[in-house]
Order: structure tokens, then sequence, then C-alpha cells
């Protein structure tokens, strides 16, 4: 799908809204002005029996939560996917260039 928008076989494809293709083929989001596709948020996500048996995971991972919008995860995709840069040292770049979080040190 990327591929054929990218080389002009076709006008407009359905796209995952983060994904670095957009940036790295400088395409344009249109804006679904009716609601259509569920927003897609970045959330941490656990089995309970983990939550349960090391109850410190869920405080570990609140100041992560709600801290990355589409925009921003299209952003660090596109420095993974495109830029071919280590996942590790993208997240710890992000993690270390925001409000400074005592939570967040040990990344």
């Amino acid at each position: 799908m990327y591929e054929a928008v990218r080389k002009g076989q076709v006008d407009v494809i359905t796209a995952f809204s983060t994904d670095s293709r957009i940036e790295g083929y400088d395409l344009v989001l249109l804006e679904d002005d009716r609601s259509y596709f569920p927003p897609y948020y970045a959330a941490p996500v656990v089995r309970q029996q983990i939550v349960t048996r090391y109850p410190e995971v869920k405080k570990a991972l609140a100041p992560v939560e709600n801290l990355i919008n589409e925009k921003t995860m299209r952003a660090l995709n596109y420095q993974v996917d495109q830029e071919k840069r280590q996942f590790k040292k993208v997240v710890r770049e992000f993690l270390r260039s925001r409000p400074k979080r005592s939570e967040l040190n040990d990344f």
C-alpha cells in the first residue's frame, strides 16, 4: 500500500497513523472528520497475572501513561524504521528529553 501511494500508483490508502513511512514518504494524513477510525493511543499493557505478582510494575509504568501521542509515535518509529537507529537509544533519548521525572531515571 505505502509503496503504491509513494510511486503514484494510487492516490489514497488506509494507513496506520503512527507508521514511519508517512514521514519517510512525505505523505499527508487526511482528517477523519467523521471519526470512522478509532484514535490510536499508545498504552502500557500488562497481564493481570504479572501485576498481581509484581504490583510495583503498575507504579513503574505510570510515568509513561499518556506520554506519547500519534505524532510523537510516528517520529519515534521513523527514527527506528527509516533511520535504522537502535530502538533502545531512541527510547532513552526520548525519555531523557522529557521533563524530569524521578521514576524515569532508571532508563
